[in-house]
């Protein structure tokens, strides 16, 4: 038995599956998850001593690579000055000046850990604006773990939620409208039947829990018009592409404007540090200046804070985005050019530094498009590029990211590991 294996024998005795997350279980992949025990640049070492090329960048914070200088430089004066008070700081400050200065349509912004956080205080914040109790959100899109947004779609296209995940009541979601994504008739319709009982919609303008699948802009300018006709608000969840797809986030490539922002893991760079913001006569709802409730006793940790901060720093140097995007449309390109003389079906996307991969002969529009991908041949796809060196999202459902850290030697061995790996499907 290999390290890896011994780990997770010993972790599933006293951590439920073994894991934390449950994607990191492996799953729908198979095999023992790989523990890491260190990283740097645009690499992973495992317990086995196993380096990885990283297209996972912690689900997407590491924009920058995994120990970027300046962010290692700043978390360590962070930590000499103390972990936590439990009181304000002005590094609070300075990151929501950072955030509001990038971020065209955030006025104000909340301080959170979690993009679960996030999610459910800016739908709590919506209803206490606009006095309204039901929720718009799509099938294939992850807003967090909160009660109202574990749903699924029910058998027709207009229908309330069901809950996905056990231990969620029925009455929890039953004010949840799901619909299917980058359908604009479907939207139409809910705010025909419903436009004076809607309190949000709340969104992923590309969606990176489906793999990748970015809205239409039909779809995307439909929401706004309705939204705004009908008085509820929009939620753009950037959690995942905020500072990752452009550095003025998804909105800025669609040209909408949306009430509250949700931010994360780039935010952080790497630390729990998540956000949720808008304009200023929403925010001024939140207590202690108005009703709505929301507290977190770790919200705006100084050393998170301190990690997110020089991320974003670093980001916004002149080029940075030009870099990024030119990479990872490359890999895209040379994945595509692999998979096509492997005869193998498949295609790719990239916007920014996000990518999505997927088994299918043609791109997918929304979640059944990406259901119809066979797991097994992604399964034996990603084994093959781990065991040479890659390490990708363990599973169909997963995008990927890459980071300013990875070379044209790190593309070009990857592009090789994906030939070699095409040919074992």
């Amino acid at each position: 038995m290999g390290i890896n294996e011994s780990l997770f024998e010993r972790a599933q005795k006293t951590i439920p599956g073994g894991v934390n997350s449950p994607v990191r279980a492996f799953k729908s992949v198979g095999g023992a998850p790989r523990f890491i025990e260190r990283a740097k640049g645009a690499y992973m070492w495992d317990a086995e001593g196993k380096r990885f090329i990283d297209y996972i960048g912690s689900w997407g914070p590491m924009i920058l690579g995994h120990n970027h200088p300046a962010v290692i430089e700043a978390v360590h004066q962070a930590v000499d000055n103390g972990l936590s008070f439990g009181a304000v700081t002005e590094g609070e400050i300075a990151i929501a000046e950072e955030v509001v200065k990038i971020m065209p349509n955030i006025d104000e912004v909340r301080l959170v850990s979690s993009g679960t956080e996030a999610g459910m205080s800016a739908i709590r914040l919506a209803r206490g604006f606009t006095g309204r109790n039901k929720i718009i959100k799509f099938e294939g899109c992850y807003h967090g773990h909160s009660d109202s947004l574990l749903v699924k779609a029910g058998s027709g296209m207009l229908t309330f939620g069901n809950p996905s995940s056990a231990g969620v009541p029925a009455g929890t979601t039953e004010h949840t409208l799901v619909l299917e994504y980058n359908n604009p008739q479907a939207l139409v319709d809910a705010f025909s039947q419903w436009g004076d009982d809607i309190a949000c919609v709340i969104v992923e303008a590309v969606a990176g829990n489906m793999n990748m699948v970015p809205a239409t802009q039909e779809f995307m300018d439909t929401m706004r018009e309705l939204c705004t006709k009908h008085g509820a608000l929009l939620i753009v969840d950037e959690v995942m592409t905020g500072f990752r797809v452009a550095l003025h986030g998804a909105q800025s490539i669609y040209n909408v404007v949306p009430d509250i922002t949700m931010l994360g893991k780039v935010i952080g760079g790497g630390m729990p540090v998540a956000a949720f913001g808008g304009r200023r006569d929403i925010m001024q709802k939140i207590a202690p200046l108005g009703p709505v409730y929301q507290a977190g006793t770790l919200s705006g940790n100084p050393v998170a804070v301190a990690c997110g901060l020089a991320t974003l720093k670093e980001i916004q140097k002149p080029g940075f985005y030009e870099a990024l995007s030119a990479k990872t449309t490359r890999l895209v390109n040379g994945l595509q050019a692999a998979a096509q003389d492997a005869g193998v079906d498949f295609c790719a996307r990239s916007l920014g530094g996000m990518m999505g991969l997927f088994f299918l002969k043609s791109l997918p529009n929304g979640f059944n498009d990406v259901m119809k991908a066979d797991p097994a041949v992604f399964a034996r796809f990603f084994n093959g590029m781990l065991e040479r060196g890659v390490y990708l999202a363990p599973s169909i459902f997963e995008a990927g990211f890459v980071s300013a850290a990875h070379s044209d030697a790190d593309i070009d061995q990857t592009i090789a590991a994906a030939r070699e790996s095409f040919a074992l499907i």
